[in-house]
């Protein structure tokens, strides 16, 4: 950090610092809320990222968070465009969408619960969101309106028991839930795979989605 601050930062200075401190109040006051104000003090408005180490540290995780909570938010968009394009759910299991959906929300609300930093569950919300377009486009596209019409219903009445009415899922029991959601979410790519095996092809399957399954295919394998 020694070396980056004083052969980048240091002579930089004299351009960002005007810029540092021109930043609109409301942009002060998200990186305080996320870095705290010792941080920002140290890193927008004394540009300096070796005073305080801890602070570099945090800024970079926040950071980090933040790029993949951004990243999520369109992870889906290519298969949601690609069915809408060929109207057609060939090759797409709802099955796998819908697994995961629930292993989504149940890490969403477990988050939101325990009042986790947004960074940390913000990409289940994002996905989860995508994962619903993509279920009720699937079931649409194979002539099922009433079957998808349903599973709105479902992660509607899920969200309202996990998120809103706190009696009908209690602390344990949703703890219980988050421990099982990622062998749940890795069990959601089976049904997939056996869509794929039985067409003989990934159908309307996205090459994003398809690429990303053959990640997890490697990464469960290892």
């Amino acid at each position: 950090m020694d070396v980056l601050q004083k052969s980048v930062i240091e002579p930089l200075q004299p351009i960002l610092r005007p810029i540092a401190l021109t930043l609109p109040e409301p942009v002060h006051d998200a990186i305080v809320s996320l870095i705290g104000s010792d941080c920002h003090n140290a890193l927008v408005l004394d540009l300096d990222v070796t005073k305080d180490p801890n602070c570099t540290s945090l800024a970079i995780s926040k950071a980090l968070g933040l790029a993949i909570v951004g990243a999520s938010a369109i992870v889906k968009v290519p298969q949601i465009l690609k069915l809408i394009g060929s109207q057609s759910s060939a090759g797409v299991s709802f099955v796998s969408y819908a697994l995961e959906t629930a292993s989504l929300l149940i890490t969403l609300s477990y988050g939101v619960r325990n009042q986790f930093p947004f960074s940390t569950y913000g990409e289940s919300a994002l996905i989860a969101v995508q994962d619903v377009v993509v279920g009720v486009l699937v079931l649409s596209f194979a002539g099922r309106p009433t079957s998808a019409a349903a599973f709105i219903a479902v992660v509607a009445a899920s969200v309202y028991a996990l998120l809103v009415d706190h009696t009908m899922v209690d602390a344990q029991t949703m703890a219980y839930l988050q421990a099982g959601a990622g062998a749940l979410s890795i069990a959601s790519k089976a049904p997939q795979i056996l869509t794929i095996w039985s067409e003989g092809g990934t159908g309307q399957l996205s090459a994003f989605a398809v690429c990303l399954l053959r990640t997890n295919i490697r990464f469960t394998n290892r």
